[in-house]
């Protein structure tokens, strides 16, 4: 019998849960045999353009009396205005951390990708990304002197606190698994939506649900914290920031991204189950094929049965 799911769904817009995770794992085969200078580049870009919207979060949430009485609504505001960074990274094709935890894990998973291709992709991802978070930090915002104003230092030093001195780092740990659980289910709604505004809204709410909820995501960190350090928030230090920061979270990450989003949606999907097409192409061999007799294979895939030819 058909999967009801599949029958609401085709024709309006919007690719199926098994097309999309198809979907995922052939990005993640793109990306994953990508050039290496073309992957840190793309990484860099991404680490620019999530601090810029790190950075529109600070300045939107610099309100002490309502952060002292409404904090709800101050992490709402912000939740509203973050997810602009994931989408700008995901219609550009820019590489991120925590989004390539899902894809390549899940072409790994299916075979279609090696562990050394993956983890290296995951090794330039990071660092590409800590540069171009540094770089805009440091330039634009440090330099620039967009955060000198009082209300604004004391809006980073109260988030660096927050985030950064007080948690634990088992809290930041935990924190980063639902939060890149969540960032990687928006890269997977974005991959099932067909049209640029079904994707935007896909995407924005997954984001904004980890912000609101103060969630870490070891990139956005990768602005914050440094932003912190250059401000001179009281307590912090460089070791700190390696140490309970981006190792707990960056660990978080993985786990959230390529288990509880990736990995699940893998095993629900793909996992002993026949070939998925995507408008009517299969994956054969690394490259797409249009099998003689589509439909009939289309309905081979969807319903596991075999059909002679």
């Amino acid at each position: 019998m058909s999967n009801p799911t599949t029958l609401n769904v085709v024709g309006v817009g919007v690719y199926t849960p098994e097309e999309a995770i198809e979907l995922v794992s052939r990005a993640g085969v793109k990306k994953g045999k990508m050039r290496p200078d073309k992957v840190f580049l793309s990484a860099v870009s991404a680490g620019c353009l999530l601090s810029f919207a790190g950075a529109v979060m600070v300045s939107v949430t610099a309100a002490p009396w309502y952060r002292e009485n409404a904090p709800g609504l101050i992490r709402m505001v912000g939740g509203l205005v973050f997810p602009l960074g994931l989408v700008m990274i995901f219609l550009t094709g820019a590489d991120l951390f925590t989004g390539t935890n899902m894809y390549t894990a899940v072409a790994a998973l299916h075979g279609r990708l090696s562990l050394g291709k993956m983890l290296l992709h995951w090794f330039l991802c990071f660092w590409g990304n800590l540069a171009g978070s540094l770089f805009v930090m440091a330039v634009i915002f440090g330099y620039g002197g967009v955060f000198d104003n009082g209300v604004y230092k004391d809006q980073v030093i109260y988030l660096v606190t927050s985030k950064q001195i007080k948690p634990q780092f088992h809290e930041i740990f935990l924190r980063g698994i639902g939060c890149n659980w969540l960032v990687c289910l928006a890269c997977y709604l974005g991959m099932q939506a067909k049209d640029l505004s079904s994707k935007i809204v896909g995407m924005w709410w997954p984001i904004f649900a980890f912000v609101s909820l103060g969630l870490d995501h070891v990139v956005a960190n990768m602005f914050l914290i440094p932003m912190g350090l250059w401000l001179q928030a009281p307590g912090l230090t460089i070791s700190m920031y390696i140490w309970k920061g981006i190792i707990p979270a960056a660990l978080g990450n993985i786990i959230g991204g390529a288990v509880f989003c990736g990995g699940y949606y893998y095993w629900m999907y793909i996992f002993r189950q026949p070939e998925i097409a995507v408008d009517g192409t299969y994956y054969q061999g690394g490259r797409l094929v249009r099998p003689e007799q589509p439909d009939l294979l289309v309905r081979r895939a969807m319903r596991g049965v075999r059909i002679e030819s």
